[in-house]
């Protein structure tokens, strides 16, 4: 369905009046911009057969930025006008003092289009959308007896976005945002367990609500809930860990992604600063950030400074080759932007992000991974993981595990979780299964207080000597 779009200097402001504020704002200043956006986002979720949330949010603004040097002068405001603007423009103008500054060449424009402008909220209408939860609370629990507990999300949201630069340069973007999430809880004999699935990324709801897509996400959390009803817990030690491909991902998000992040590196506070070009992981493991592939969470045809997207080879068969970089950090360091200033809206400071960050696939079939591993865990699902960026080291839960012993998969064990630091980890990657995949579309990446969507994805793999923290004794 159309919607009328965002166009803030054909309703709020007169182009040529913002840009000359735009421009006395970074007069003297390295790099700058002018950020709007208009986002639209509406969230239903279903719990026990009812209505639990139905929200519904509109917000617009606009973000005025100016650098010079490591410093950034930024201003925000809900209220698009030159009034506004100017307001803003003096309180930008501060980082910039003196001047002095060299204002640093526009990105190159691009016509790619990764997904589609169509509105996703739009696109279903309510009652359809409240129809299909209370189908799918239905189904599942008609799935199995021992289903207690369903909750059902759907959740979609339109951001438009517009750059206007000093020298004149102006960029505009259209992101849809849409994803389907079901949990179930299963009771068996007084003990309960739970699972979910879900997925998305930038396209409409169309896909995500069709019958034969929710059936078969309300399959796969039905699955995991009835494999945690027969787990046992998990043992703890060193061992070897094979990882599963796609949403296991995460792991390398956190324990290498961040590491590789341009501010982090210029700063020296990254486990990975001063690498570059040396070996910082096994022969084999390749790392990409890619936002250019269609369709997915993480994409952006340009990010939030104008620049085109791009796929970034960080690390290539072990050798550390590149870092994501937005125009600061980039320029700092004396390097090219790689398309990776990311924030999180108007009200934000672009800095490094990730989009798709993932592990390309290697040559060994996965059931020879899992065949050689004598005494360790198989790890498929994570819920949350958190690390510290100076030294790598992380902690990881896993939602869905396996016991394995002498190459053979045995009981699933719940409350495992993987401590390490991802410069060793990735040094004592073994194996890498021949069948990379991305996650489905359920990433979300905090930094620095910003939440962005984002893409993970690997082959199934084989680390050696990982900490298990388990409570078996």
């Amino acid at each position: 369905m159309a919607h009328d779009s965002f166009q803030p200097f054909e309703t709020h402001l007169d182009e040529a009046e913002a840009l000359g504020v735009l421009r006395a704002a970074t007069a003297g200043a390295d790099d700058g911009e002018l950020f709007l956006e208009r986002r639209r986002s509406e969230a239903l979720v279903l719990d026990d057969g009812r209505i639990k949330t139905a929200s519904y949010d509109a917000s617009e603004g606009f973000g005025l930025r100016a650098v010079r040097g490591d410093v950034c002068g930024y201003a925000h405001s809900t209220e698009i006008s030159v009034q506004a603007l100017a307001r803003a423009a003096e309180t930008a103008r501060l980082a910039v003092g003196d001047g002095g500054g060299t204002l640093a060449d526009a990105p190159v424009g691009t016509n790619r289009r990764l997904y589609t402008d169509l509105d996703p909220i739009a696109g279903a209408p309510f009652a359809v959308k409240v129809d299909v939860l209370r189908e799918i609370d239905a189904f599942a629990r008609a799935l199995d007896p021992r289903v207690v507990q369903v909750s059902a999300t759907v959740a979609a949201s339109l951001q438009e976005v517009e750059i206007l630069r000093p020298d004149g340069l102006r960029l505009a973007d259209v992101r849809p945002m849409a994803r389907l999430n079901v949990s179930v809880i299963v009771d068996q004999n007084g003990r309960r367990e739970s699972g979910g699935a879900g997925g998305g990324g930038r396209v409409t709801l169309d896909g995500l609500i069709a019958r034969d897509n929710w059936e078969g996400v309300t399959r796969e959390a039905l699955r995991i809930a009835l494999v945690n009803l027969e787990a046992e817990p998990a043992p703890a030690g060193v061992m070897d860990v094979v990882l599963g491909p796609g949403w296991p991902g995460v792991l390398l998000h956190e324990a290498v992604g961040h590491g590789l992040e341009g501010d982090f590196n210029r700063k020296g506070t990254s486990a990975f600063a001063g690498l570059m070009g040396q070996q910082v992981a096994a022969r084999g493991v390749t790392v990409v950030d890619d936002g250019t592939i269609p369709d997915r969470r993480g994409s952006i045809s340009v990010d939030d400074e104008g620049t085109p997207s791009n796929r970034t080879v960080l690390i290539e068969d072990g050798v550390l080759v590149g870092y994501m970089q937005d125009r600061q950090n980039a320029r700092l360091m004396g390097v090219a932007s790689t398309g990776n200033g990311r924030r999180e809206s108007y009200a934000h400071l672009p800095m490094p992000r990730m989009t798709n960050t993932y592990m390309t696939s290697g040559t060994d079939a996965p059931e020879a991974i899992l065949a050689s591993l004598k005494d360790g865990i198989y790890a498929v699902g994570f819920g949350g993981g958190q690390v510290d960026i100076t030294n790598g080291k992380f902690v990881f839960s896993c939602t869905e595990a396996y016991r394995v012993k002498n190459g053979k998969v045995g009981a699933p064990v719940k409350g495992a979780t993987l401590i390490g630091d991802g410069p060793t980890a990735m040094k004592h990657i073994r194996a890498i299964g021949n069948d990379m995949a991305l996650d489905p579309g359920i990433g979300n990446c905090g930094k620095a207080g910003q939440w962005v969507p984002v893409g993970v994805g690997q082959p199934t793999l084989l680390i050696g000597g990982l900490t298990v923290g388990g409570s078996a004794a």
